[in-house]
């Protein structure tokens, strides 16, 4: 059984009642876009989806090593800390959160005989969602949109690294915290984008990976080979804002599960620690719809003309303006995004390892500027040049694949409405994405990303500043262990292995 939109409780408890499933697990999609939770027999499963499962409340606090970023136990040093952070005060003395069910996501899970998945989000003890669940943050966004008429439609395009599972490093003697980083071999060799030997080469784990996409009802279109040794990609169709969301989060957790079971391990780190690595991407594509008619608002209702009458193709990358080719809404929705871009990395590239993507002639973006078509942009419009193409969106390329989907697309509905909301208007189409121009470079670390976030009153006012101040609190306690590494290169590089090969 895979849920729908319309699934009940009633459904659920029908289904469990008449199927061999043992086991169901309750997940919540904590503050990094990992899946935490508890599993409960079939029997007492309907029970906790209709009152809610108990959980310690460190779980919201915790940075990517799992280590408990704030002093919960200690009064004085955690009434500091929740004077200027009043949202935090529940959660002294690791006091309980709920996890609350959302029947619409349940699952029976193809990769593990007779269990069952359902994803959740955390409330307090008196019922009320919790500011720091990153799934509600989304929401609350979506809901701002829908205030101004529009829904969000997204398509993503993920790269990750797959690699043959060699040592899991599991034995005793080699425990640590983090764990150390499993031993693997690459499924194909790499530089040879697209091609159909290594394709070949990759098919089994190609194939667990659709199957297990396919069986959950993921809207996967393609399954490609990548620059990089042992990298892919994976392309969904477009859905809406929050369904790609789930979706991405949902395939993250599949994929790695489904894989390490059949002796794979997949990885969603932008960067393992490896001799000629490839970074990966995430390629965020989205349009807004207009909620009565349905219609792209981002596409524009006649040819675009570059003012000599002359149609403008994927071609005119340097003189295109932006409503040359996006509708007001669109070419407002993308000067918003640029004028956020900075603070945005924040969310987009949440990890120390995802700044190393920001390369030159990588096709990965170095300044915050736009491009008709620009592969070396950080925003790229893709239109057709026709009127009214249903097909106009803006893809985002500043994203690494480990960012949480909830707060990345989150984060693009604060921008694109500011950009509305005040009229903003973009330069010109970019010129030369790999200049030496420095006026609008891009953050090139997670500290720089999360002071610029600090200061973004788009941002604290839309996720709300304690959350800000919580988000920030938390990446900073993960950039002061990594700071401590830095003296020594071998050290730095084994740290970034061990905090992000697995975990993502």
């Amino acid at each position: 059984m895979n849920a729908t939109p319309q699934t009940t409780i009633e459904d659920i408890e029908r289904f469990l009642r008449g199927s061999p499933i043992e086991l169901v697990r309750f997940a919540f999609c904590d503050q990094h876009g990992i899946f935490r939770g508890k599993t409960l027999t079939a029997k007492y499963a309907v029970e906790a989806i209709r009152n809610g499962l108990p959980m310690v409340g460190t779980l919201l606090l915790k940075d990517t090593a799992s280590r408990t970023a704030f002093p919960t136990f200690d009064p004085v040093a955690f009434g500091q800390i929740t004077e200027t952070n009043p949202s935090l005060a529940s959660f002294a003395n690791a006091s309980d959160v709920l996890m609350r069910a959302d029947p619409p996501t349940f699952h029976v899970l193809p990769w593990a005989p007779n269990i069952a998945w359902i994803q959740c989000q955390t409330h307090d003890r008196h019922g009320n969602l919790s500011p720091f669940d990153t799934r509600g943050q989304l929401q609350t966004a979506l809901r701002k949109l829908a205030s101004f008429g529009y829904g969000m439609r997204c398509g993503l395009e993920v790269e990750f690294h797959v690699y043959k599972l060699d040592d899991p490093k599991l034995a005793p003697e080699e425990s640590s915290w983090p764990a150390p980083a499993p031993r693997v071999s690459m499924i194909h060799p790499g530089n040879n984008v697209l091609c159909e030997q290594w394709a070949d080469m990759s098919d089994e784990p190609l194939r667990i990976i659709l199957k297990t996409a396919q069986s959950l009802g993921l809207p996967i279109r393609s399954l490609e080979i990548e620059l990089g040794p042992s990298q892919v990609e994976c392309v969904f169709d477009v859905q809406d804002a929050l369904a790609a969301a789930d979706s991405m989060a949902l395939f993250r957790n599949a994929t790695k599960q489904a894989l390490r079971r059949a002796g794979y391990h997949a990885t969603f780190m932008c960067r393992p620690q490896f001799p000629n690595i490839v970074s990966s991407g995430w390629h965020l594509h989205q349009s807004l719809y207009d909620q009565k008619s349905g219609a792209n608002a981002f596409s524009i209702p006649t040819s675009p003309s570059m003012g000599d009458g002359r149609v403008v193709t994927n071609e005119d990358h340097f003189r295109a303006r932006a409503s040359n080719v996006l509708s007001p809404v669109g070419a407002h929705w993308l000067a918003g995004l640029l004028a956020h871009a900075h603070a945005s990395c924040a969310f987009a590239v949440p990890t120390i390892n995802g700044y190393a993507r920001y390369q030159p002639n990588m096709m990965a973006p170095q300044r915050a500027i736009w491009g008709v078509g620009s592969r070396g942009a950080a925003l790229r419009v893709v239109a057709s040049g026709h009127a009214n193409d249903p097909a106009t969106r803006i893809e985002n390329r500043l994203g690494e694949p480990a960012a949480n989907p909830y707060l990345y697309i989150a984060s693009q509905i604060h921008a694109g409405l500011d950009g509305i909301a005040r009229d903003l208007e973009s330069p010109h189409a970019g010129v030369a994405p790999y200049s030496d121009d420095s006026t609008d470079a891009l953050p090139i670390s997670l500290a720089d990303s999360v002071s610029l976030l600090d200061l973004d009153e788009i941002f604290c006012n839309g996720f709300g500043r304690d959350f800000v101040k919580y988000f920030a609190h938390i990446k900073r306690h993960e950039i002061a262990r990594f700071s401590a590494t830095q003296s020594d290169a071998a050290q730095t590089k084994d740290w970034q292995q061990r905090e992000y090969f697995s975990l993502f």
